[in-house]
């Protein structure tokens, strides 16, 4: 079965389902997955920090919250916290802003924050699709631990 994510969405599953979310941009796509055990997890980060939003009550919606809710799920899904590795892909700059707006890269902070909180958790990251400017769809399967990243006019890519 095939389990979705949505924007600012997160979900667990185990193999042998897989986890899709569509239309990453500036968003993240965070994997959480135990190896061993096959237990995985994807929060779909739109904003790096819940912090400087009055109005966060979503705790998927940011880096900080949601990679958190993500690993507390993953591990009462039967994740071994002590195995867990992470894959992200996204953080695409998407448009184009001219003068002193370009200096917002949302894609790029939100890449920034991931990595961040990851560390702080001591979750290593194994690998990454970051940056550009193209939007991405990703398919996580927990089985072999692919994940699969499909980017209008390239190859798909598997990390």
């Amino acid at each position: 079965m095939e389990i979705k994510v949505g924007m600012a969405d997160m979900n667990v599953c185990s193999s042998p389902d897989s986890i899709i979310t569509l239309g990453l941009g500036s968003c993240v796509g965070v994997i959480l997955y135990d190896p061993v055990s096959k237990h995985s997890g994807m929060v779909h980060v739109m904003l790096p920090d819940s912090t400087v939003i009055s109005n966060n009550s979503n705790v998927a919606k940011f880096a900080d919250t949601g990679i958190e809710e993500l690993l507390k799920r993953v591990i009462a899904l039967g994740a071994d916290r002590d195995k867990l590795i992470a894959k992200i892909a996204g953080g695409a700059q998407m448009f184009s802003l001219g003068g002193a707006k370009s200096a917002i890269k949302v894609g790029e902070r939100n890449v920034e924050a991931v990595k961040k909180k990851l560390q702080e958790l001591g979750i290593r990251l194994v690998a990454e699709d970051t940056g550009g400017n193209c939007g991405r769809t990703v398919t996580f399967f927990p089985e072999t631990g692919d994940y699969l990243i499909k980017t209008i006019g390239k190859e798909p890519v598997t990390i």
